[in-house]
């Protein structure tokens, strides 16, 4: 059983003690001896390609003067004890429009914490403190707005394009080793099957299997060009007291979305999101769709529908699964909820779903997320 785990680092884990380091024993093996000997002729060669070290070295190169260490002082939870912190990781980025630079990390990190209690750490070794904080916990992004000039921004990439099998490099300070990098490849996307507490309701991760540990939550993921496609929030943790933190399981939130939520953050200080007034069961597994009569695993279960909400006004009811959206094909519960969020308030929608074992549609008009409002 695999448990997720967010990748702050507690500060108290690195002043005046020592950082665990799991060895491997090296053993060549017999075969890594000898020159591999190409394939007979007419025979498709299907060894896995050498990484592109060339490119990984100008990537990394492009992309390590932006990225930052984040450190953040918070009040003890009871308002009593001491102030603790956490530290983590972050990347510079401009946005279209604005003249600022924003640390990008996660909410995780920061949440909590005064904008005067944040200390950003540039690769350079400047130490700066933003002016203002901009925080999503639903996303589980945050921004620090930066007021120095000249800062080494990173270049943004299009998350929308990443596929599986492309060669990623994972930047940030795990287990507080600053200035670190580490190459994987894109394992899947669209992740949104993980559980990271309560606040986080808006998943739609990429995967790859770069190694990211405590510490590097906030760093940028990048692609062997050296753009930006991802912010590194997550793990897939197996037993701590008996394994490595890393598991080969990471998970990186799409830099669009950071894009999309940041300039709402920057604009209005909320994001606004769509809302239909239903709790999405996440246990729509092949027993579950085979028990409803469906032939495929698709589509979101409908668990409850909240009284007097805009499901509810549209017909909605437990047991439902919903199969499309105006059109587009429903993955799971967290497609769907992902595609609802976008939404604005008042938008007319069609939804196409199973109920009793038959196909029908209905017609909803998404609501205004109550958190919009906060």
């Amino acid at each position: 059983m695999f448990r997720f785990r967010l990748l702050t680092a507690v500060f108290a884990g690195f002043v005046g003690g020592a950082v665990a380091v799991w060895f491997l024993p090296s053993v060549e093996p017999v075969a890594a001896r000898q020159p591999a000997l190409p394939p007979p002729p007419g025979v498709i060669d299907d060894r896995p390609a050498k990484p592109p070290t060339d490119r990984f070295e100008a990537a990394v190169t492009r992309v390590m003067p932006s990225v930052v260490a984040v450190e953040a002082v918070k009040a003890a939870p009871d308002g009593k004890g001491k102030p603790g912190g956490d530290s983590g990781s972050g990347v510079l980025i401009r946005l279209d429009n604005y003249r600022a630079t924003f640390a990008v990390t996660n909410n995780h990190v920061v949440s909590g914490a005064k904008a005067a209690d944040i200390c950003v750490t540039l690769a350079d070794g400047r130490i700066l403190k933003p002016d203002r904080v901009f925080l999503d916990p639903e996303s589980d992004i945050a921004l620090l707005r930066l007021t120095d000039e000249n800062l080494p921004a990173a270049a943004l990439g299009d998350s929308d394009k990443v596929k599986a099998g492309q060669w990623v490099l994972a930047f940030g300070s795990p287990l507080g080793f600053s200035q670190t990098v580490s190459h994987g490849i894109i394992s899947a996307r669209d992740r949104g099957q993980i559980s990271l507490g309560n606040t986080i309701r808006i998943k739609e991760f990429l995967q790859s299997d770069a190694a990211i540990n405590p510490g590097s939550s906030g760093g940028p993921l990048s692609n062997s060009a050296g753009e930006v496609i991802g912010i590194n929030t997550a793990i897939a943790a197996g037993n701590a007291a008996t394994e490595p933190q890393f598991t080969g399981i990471s998970f990186s939130i799409p830099i669009n979305l950071v894009k999309r939520i940041g300039r709402q953050l920057i604009d209005k200080g909320v994001v606004s999101r769509g809302y239909m007034g239903m709790q999405m069961s996440a246990n729509m597994d092949a027993k579950t769709a085979l028990r409803l009569g469906l032939t495929r695993l698709r589509g979101a279960l409908v668990e409850s529908v909240h009284p007097g909400g805009p499901a509810a006004r549209g017909g909605l009811r437990a047991g439902d699964v919903i199969q499309k959206l105006d059109g587009v094909e429903i993955r799971d519960e967290n497609h769907f909820i992902n595609l609802v969020g976008v939404l604005p308030a008042g938008s007319p929608v069609r939804l196409l779903l199973w109920r009793n074992k038959q196909p029908g549609t209905v017609d909803v008009t998404v609501g205004d997320w109550p958190g919009n409002r906060r």
